[in-house]
């Protein structure tokens, strides 16, 4: 999830991510999407597994934010909105 301007991005794991989309987008999600008004999805990944989803995330979450900007720009080189 980041913002109109591109410039705060967060990571998390969710079951439903029409739900958590919905949630942020509604100012109802954790208190740093809130805050930095983070509700645009620029990039996603599935998993069937929850712990690999898990551990995914926490690998992405200690990357530099430029290898975070790269990661999506491989998928979504103008970093557009994407619609669940």
């Amino acid at each position: 999830m980041t913002n109109k301007h591109r410039t705060t991005f967060y990571i998390g794991v969710t079951a439903d991510l029409k739900e958590r989309i919905t949630a942020y987008q509604s100012g109802i999600g954790s208190k740093f999407t809130t805050k930095y008004n983070l509700t645009e999805l620029v990039y996603f990944e599935e998993f069937t597994n929850i712990n690999e989803a898990i551990s995914r995330e926490k690998q992405l979450k200690n990357w530099k934010k430029d290898w975070k900007i790269n990661l999506i720009k491989k998928l979504n080189p103008k970093l557009e909105t994407l619609e669940i």
